[in-house]
């Protein structure tokens, strides 16, 4: 099978080209094909005429959406959209890399995939745009949601917290907004899966389990072995541009007919540990 994955220098993209085995895989950045130019995307798909593509490239700045949303809506839709056109000329199938910014955050039980959508950020409103617009152009893609991913390779979540706890004795961290942690490996993982399976429609894809964003950094710092101490505070302490859900957990039962079970976010975490200290 040949497969083109666009992003394939971010953390997701890293994993996957370490993560794929058996099958040809083109990875590609930025600086190869930007997908804000749908002529360099049409001239990539055709010289690769891949049987699948990942399309994992994306502004993922969540809070620089908000103040610069002509180019999160170049990137995250239009860009989209360049590579689901290309797709659908070369008779390629695509899996295209969504999020749990698409739901408002409200809700009490993990999100379904058929769940209404009311994206409360620019960084949201894109990728909820881009889920239509692909849908329209190719109506048997595979749309994958996920959330909190992390992995090593770039800026994430617990990189941020273990090198502040390596330097502090103390950090505050949110402890109302909750959500699953993803880890790169995993999610690679699952994708390669879907990917050969011929998966169509929405997924929604974590590790398994929940937890806060306080919960995820108590985890990292115990098994880091490190003493800074964690406290929990509330979002109003730290504001931010961007809106965050409060509550956006992903149900997994839409990877139950493929046969799939994904790690708890807690085994992941000490894999990326491992990892971390292995790279560095």
């Amino acid at each position: 099978m040949r497969v083109t994955i666009f992003g394939a220098t971010g953390l997701l993209g890293n994993a996957l080209l370490r993560e794929w085995r058996g099958d040809e895989i083109a990875g590609l950045a930025s600086r190869d094909a930007d997908i804000r130019s749908q002529e360099q995307v049409r001239k990539a798909i055709a010289e690769r005429r891949p049987e699948w593509i990942v399309l994992a490239a994306a502004y993922t700045d969540v809070d620089g959406c908000e103040t610069n949303r002509d180019l999160a809506f170049d990137v995250n839709c239009q860009g989209a959209l360049h590579v689901a056109q290309a797709a659908a000329e070369n008779g390629s199938r695509l899996l295209f890399l969504s999020t749990d910014y698409v739901f408002d955050g409200t809700k009490a039980s993990p999100y379904e995939i058929d769940d209404p959508i009311a994206p409360q950020s620019v960084y949201g409103r894109s990728k909820a745009d881009a889920e239509v617009r692909i849908r329209e152009v190719l109506p048997t893609c595979c749309i994958l949601r996920t959330s909190w991913v992390f992995g090593v390779g770039g800026k994430c979540f617990p990189d941020t917290i273990l090198k502040l706890a390596a330097s502090r004795k103390e950090l505050d961290v949110v402890n109302d907004q909750r959500g699953c942690p993803t880890y790169t490996i995993d999610l690679a993982r699952v994708i390669i899966h879907l990917c050969r399976k011929g998966a169509t429609g929405t997924v929604h894809a974590t590790n398994s389990g929940e937890c806060t964003w306080f919960d995820f950094a108590t985890e990292m710092v115990r098994s880091a072995g490190l003493d800074s101490l964690v406290r929990p505070t509330s979002s109003d302490k730290f504001v931010r541009p961007a809106k965050r859900p409060g509550y956006s957990v992903l149900s997994s039962a839409s990877l139950q007919p493929y046969g799939i079970a994904v790690p708890p976010w807690q085994d992941a975490s000490e894999r990326y540990l491992n990892e971390r200290r292995s790279s560095s």
